[in-house]
């Protein structure tokens, strides 16, 4: 069912189709998973793999954003935290309840962040993931053995979400396929068709894999392509101005043993006016983020010098176990679609994080900014959109309540294997038909040679980065250890897609550059 054969087999005499989505992020996952639902013919097309982009990249946070709150964005503080509910109990195998510690070194602090987080809790209502409440200097330094002690008063407790993106990104095109969608990654949109009034009413497009061309008719079609939207729009006006700006943000992993306990660390004002957070993921440590505004974006940005110098800074400044270079097992960079600003003076933090729906003079739809959070919702706002508009019959939304797929109710980490949710049982049984399957990819990796076959058996992968960066977290981990395994990862796949030996070395070696980036 998620090969590529199957997957391709739906373009055969070439059909009409209702909706085209471009671009296979959180936001145009979420829109083809909402389309389909409800009934209409859906193609979703991802020039790269799903979530390459800025959705395998981020905080690994499920959040009502405490910081827009301080900023007094209510609305969009309490749609985060209604749609951080519905996640929690729709993906419950990728999506937990996560305690977060703020330190506080002034008595005054205490007081200020225990009223606004009495505020988040209010607004989370029913769907409240627990009370915040203060802690004393004591149970503060017991529960985070690394902070430092000297001066600080206590800690206040909140609760949040946090999660695996790209795990999430590929159970949700997983959904969308089995509810009936058509998603291909690998598959670039060169041009937008039009009819003979300038309406769009399809798009061009080529298999990166097979380097076939296809043309596709469609009602609407979606430009759902984050911080590459101004291409998208420039294909169908040539010299649109551009709506999106983007801004760069980066993490550092590091190993456990910074953070050991279950808790995580936010700190609310950085030197820069910045929140800095500190998170348990797979049982290492993600710390950022940064916010720096740039003039261009990639598929790959890279970190810059002074952001490492100030994640590290600022760690060190509240840390009793000094970070260094050295410790840094990886560190990505993502950039996120800010609506570009009027007034070139407004800082990134300021710019709005609310999603918008733009409709050109073409019919184009185009949804952009939002965040990770609330990409249920702003498919259900984009699809609602175009039914206003009068091009799809009306039908009702149907994903507040669905699960996604391999949802199982448990997001304990007891075993690695559990982000897998109900198709951990199928990879056990492979690894029972295969013993060598069991086998550990590295030695001081828990990744299990079998997640490589299901990978590109059952989840759509077709490269070593597609596998090691946004299936088995191995590049985002330890960037090291990924470039260590590549070649099993590349042996293994090879196998499965019928490749050549020039196919398996360029593999590698595309994937060993890129790893590069990873690694300070």
């Amino acid at each position: 069912m998620f090969d590529r054969e199957s997957l391709l087999k739906p373009l055969e005499g070439n059909p009409e189709w209702d909706v085209i989505i471009i671009g296979g992020g959180a936001t145009g996952l979420g829109v083809a998973l909402d389309s389909v639902t409800r009934g209409y013919k859906t193609l979703l097309l991802e020039q790269s793999d799903f979530a390459k982009g800025t959705s395998s990249r981020s905080t690994k946070l499920v959040h009502g954003g405490v910081r827009y709150l301080a900023q007094g964005n209510i609305d969009l503080v309490q749609e985060a935290l209604y749609e951080r509910g519905l996640m929690l109990k729709n993906a419950s195998h990728l999506v937990k309840n996560q305690s977060f510690i703020i330190p506080t070194y002034k008595w005054w602090d205490a007081i200020v962040y225990t009223v606004g987080l009495k505020v988040y809790d209010f607004l989370a209502g029913k769907l409240s993931f627990g009370k915040s409440t203060r802690i004393s200097k004591n149970e503060t330094s017991r529960r985070l053995s690394t902070i430092k002690t000297d001066h600080l008063k206590g800690g206040v407790v909140y609760h949040d979400g946090q999660f695996d993106d790209a795990r999430l990104a590929i159970n949700i095109a997983q959904t969308a396929i089995e509810q009936g969608a058509s998603l291909l990654n690998h598959f670039k949109v060169t041009r937008l068709q039009k009819d003979t009034d300038g309406k769009v009413s399809g798009v061009t497009a080529i298999d990166q894999d097979s380097h076939r061309k296809y043309n596709f008719n469609a009602k609407v079609v979606i430009n759902a392509t984050g911080v590459f939207t101004d291409e998208i729009l420039q294909m169908d006006i040539a010299g649109a101005k551009n709506t999106v700006r983007p801004s760069q943000g980066i993490h550092l992993v590091l190993d456990g043993s910074f953070l050991p306990g279950n808790d995580a660390i936010m700190i609310p004002r950085t030197v820069d006016g910045r929140v800095l957070f500190l998170v348990p993921w797979h049982h290492r440590v993600v710390v950022g983020t940064t916010d720096t505004l740039l003039d261009s974006h990639s598929l790959e940005p890279k970190p810059l010098e002074e952001e490492i110098d100030f994640i590290l800074e600022t760690a060190n400044a509240y840390l009793n176990k000094k970070v260094s270079r050295a410790d840094v097992l990886s560190i990505f960079a993502g950039l996120r679609p800010l609506a570009a600003p009027k007034d070139p003076s407004e800082k990134t933090k300021e710019i709005s994080r609310s999603h918008k729906i733009i409709v050109s003079s073409s019919d184009l739809i185009t949804i952009t900014g939002g965040k990770w959070t609330t990409y249920r919702r702003m498919a259900q706002d984009t699809i609602n959109k175009v039914i206003a508009l009068g091009k799809l019959p009306r039908e009702k939304c149907q994903t507040k309540h669905l699960s996604i797929h391999g949802a199982d109710g448990s997001a304990e980490d007891d075993d690695h294997l559990y982000v897998y949710g109900t198709d951990q049982i199928a990879i056990e049984q492979l690894i029972k038909a295969a013993p060598e399957l069991g086998e550990k990819l590295h030695p001081r990796l828990e990744f299990l040679k079998a997640e490589v076959v299901w990978a590109v058996k059952n989840e759509m992968a077709l490269t070593v980065e597609d596998v090691l960066a946004r299936r088995v977290r191995i590049l985002f981990l330890d960037a090291k250890a990924s470039q260590d395994v590549a070649p099993q990862v590349a042996e293994i796949l090879a196998q499965y897609l019928d490749k050549d030996e020039a196919w398996k070395q360029s593999q590698i070696e595309e994937f060993t550059q890129l790893a590069d980036q990873y690694i300070i």
